[in-house]
């Protein structure tokens, strides 16, 4: 049965086997579904994988670990761990949900991996739950980008851009292919100030922004200084305009600085000038 088969794949044998199939029951199949369990789970999992977190990287401040656990709980997380452990294969929907793909609905699985988790708590107990978490996640944690301190690829890609003060990336969707119920996203990044684009490809539009976000951030990670836009602008103009006390120009500096003549050291030509002023005011009066 698909029951034992997915127990297999979670490394857990329910001693109750009616919690995993009412965990795996669809509100759409009838009324004793799987929503309060997945609230249980949802519960249960954040609890798990925030032990796991704190053990495993105890260099990490509060808020980057609430950061990290986000990533790792989040809906594209949980819809992946579905995909491995064939979830969908044992999912109860009802007829409608069952014609519009719901089988394979990122939503639908994420919330009944949730269900699935809340119900290996309430059959074995915390212990249990956690340690089919930690089978789940190990291989996840060895790839946790600490220095990124949990931020996801566009929140990275963003920052990066904006602390050089360089425009924001665009997201366009490309494509979508697929039936309605398993369709995949296309969706290119693009940086025109670094004239950097790359695509990107997900069950949602979301993960596809995600996966060319971070496909961007690899391109850009050989060149680690990337252009800062205000300082160059800036390193232009201290180029173009002469530094302050300097000489303006050659020919600027060659030229004799000109005599000033006091009023009582005046040259003798002016002296005349003013004598015959004086003079021709004499006979106009």
């Amino acid at each position: 049965m698909a029951t034992h088969a997915l127990e297999k794949r979670l490394g857990y044998t329910f001693g109750d086997a009616g919690l995993l199939a009412r965990a795996l029951t669809h509100r759409s199949h009838g009324a004793n579904h799987n929503e309060r369990l997945e609230f249980l789970g949802d519960s249960v999992l954040n609890c798990a994988v925030a032990a796991m977190l704190y053990r495993r990287f105890g260099d990490l401040d509060e808020g980057t670990l609430s950061r990290v656990r986000a990533g790792l709980v989040r809906q594209e997380t949980l819809h992946e761990h579905a995909l491995r452990l064939s979830l969908s294969d044992a999912l109860l929907l009802g007829e409608g949900e069952l014609r519009s793909g719901g089988a394979h609905r990122p939503s639908i699985l994420a919330d009944a991996l949730e269900a699935v988790i809340g119900a290996v708590y309430l059959d074995g107990g915390f212990d249990a739950a956690s340690a089919v978490l930690e089978r789940l996640y190990l291989p996840l944690l060895d790839r946790v980008d600490t220095s990124a301190r949990g931020k996801d690829a566009k929140t990275r890609l963003q920052e990066h851009l904006q602390g050089r003060r360089l425009a924001l990336p665009t997201y366009t969707l490309l494509a979508t292919v697929g039936a309605a119920h398993d369709q995949a996203f296309e969706v290119s990044c693009s940086v025109p100030a670094l004239d950097v684009t790359a695509n990107g490809r997900g069950t949602s539009r979301r993960a596809a922004e995600q996966e060319a976000a971070a496909a961007v951030l690899q391109r850009l990670a050989p060149a680690d200084s990337l252009p800062d836009a205000a300082a160059t602008v800036a390193t232009a103009a201290s180029a173009a305009a002469p530094t302050a006390g300097a000489t303006a120009s050659p020919a600027r500096s060659q030229r004799a600085p000109r005599p000033t003549l006091r009023r009582k050291e005046r040259a003798p030509s002016e002296a005349r000038r003013d004598a015959a002023d004086r003079s021709g005011d004499g006979d106009e009066a």
